[in-house]
């Protein structure tokens, strides 16, 4: 098996956040994720938890994730990794 740091990270119980709109999320969305859309990060901080848990970030193409990585890093959050899009997420 490839050496693939995020499903490392998933494994290691990294917190998996979907940054897509809520629709986008109920049609398909990666086991165990959750979601909380770009816009919303900041105003929901506090389902994030601490700012030393490592944190999985993706949406459809990896814009959205970036632009949340970005805000999340600003916020004090040090282990946040961009994903990419849903399909470049591991096993799924």
């Amino acid at each position: 098996m490839a050496h693939n740091p995020v499903e490392e990270l998933i494994n290691s119980g990294a917190l998996v956040i979907d940054v897509r709109s809520k629709e986008e999320f109920e049609e398909e969305h990666y086991p165990n994720a959750i979601c909380i859309p770009v816009n919303e990060i900041l105003s929901r901080l506090s389902e994030i938890g601490p700012k030393d848990r490592s944190i999985v970030l993706y949406c459809a193409s990896g814009a959205r994730s970036a632009l949340a990585a970005r805000m999340l890093k600003s916020a004090g959050y040090s282990k946040v990794v961009n994903a990419g899009g849903l399909y470049d997420m591991p096993n799924f």
